[in-house]
């Protein structure tokens, strides 16, 4: 039975990668990267339950995702309760909400295992210190150290688990189209090229108030040129939210999600922008603000 019937609704929300460079390959398959996170006020929402009896129940109403062991964040809160030594004498009912495009750049699996996490952690008075969340969430997937990360905004290097908050975009909107088809993470860096270029970002020195400077050139993805070769429309959708006024437009992650930032004191529309960008994606567009 349940732990007095209480359950903890959390919020899990979405982040873009305002720049993202990718350095080196790993002796582990993996790549070193370096790049700037930021969250968004886009969120899933998760339903978290104590059970006085061992096991996991995981439901995903109204969507496709598997509600077993192969989701991630199933297997965040089975790492959870081993680690902290309560899988033989607790349980947890999971309800995920989704509302976060899957496998669309937003990190909204990866934000989903981070808020199960944190959440558990404190659900059973926080038996585990912040570092070994940390542990826990970087052998989950590279971003969900960020989603256990306290902080709206941070730079990430290593595999992302190395982090150090950054100031927070703030006084603009953040548009996100996604274009509706799914972009598998490995196969853009299967087909990613290494460059060598030393292209330094200027971004870390280029904020005024907590907004981009000249967000155009600040903005950079490795992998966009990867996704994009494949995917045109990825170009098309940055095209129209530059000429709709937009500060900059990226693809986010390894995509398909394109986004704009529109400074509140722009001569930029953000809401025109959208509702032309729905005519061709429909439910695929959302105005958000950074959290």
């Amino acid at each position: 039975m349940a732990d007095s019937g209480r359950v903890l609704n959390v919020q899990a929300p979405a982040k873009v990668n305002l720049t993202l460079r990718v350095l080196a390959k790993r002796p582990d398959g993996y790549h070193e990267l370096d790049g700037v996170m930021q969250k968004l006020d886009l969120f899933d929402t998760l339903h978290i339950q104590k059970l006085q009896q061992p096991g996991i129940s995981l439901r995903c109403p109204d969507s496709d995702l598997p509600e077993d062991k192969s989701n991630l964040v199933y297997k965040a809160a089975a790492v959870f309760l081993q680690e902290a030594g309560l899988e033989g004498r607790y349980g947890v009912s999971l309800v995920l909400e989704k509302r976060i495009p899957v496998a669309a750049g937003l990190g909204g699996g990866s934000s989903d295992a981070g808020a199960v996490l944190t959440a558990l952690n404190a659900f059973f008075d926080s038996p585990l210190p912040e570092k070994k969340l940390l542990e826990l969430a970087k052998a989950l997937g590279a971003d969900v150290p960020f989603f256990v990360f306290s902080e709206a905004a941070a730079r990430a290097r290593g595999v992302g688990e190395k982090m150090e908050a950054v100031a927070s975009l703030s006084h603009c909107s953040v548009l996100l189209v996604n274009p509706g088809f799914s972009v598998s993470t490995a196969w853009v860096f299967e087909n990613f090229r290494l460059t060598r270029t030393d292209k330094v970002s200027s971004l870390f020195g280029s904020r005024e108030n907590g907004v981009l400077n000249g967000v155009a050139s600040d903005l950079f993805n490795d992998l966009e040129s990867v996704t994009i070769d494949r995917y045109p429309e990825i170009e098309s959708i940055k095209k129209c939210m530059l000429e709709s006024g937009a500060a900059g437009a990226l693809m986010s992650g390894s995509g398909p999600t394109v986004f704009g930032v529109f400074p509140d004191d722009s001569d930029g529309n953000v809401q025109e922008c959208a509702d032309l960008l729905r005519e061709s994606y429909g439910d695929g567009v959302f105005v958000t603000r950074p959290l």
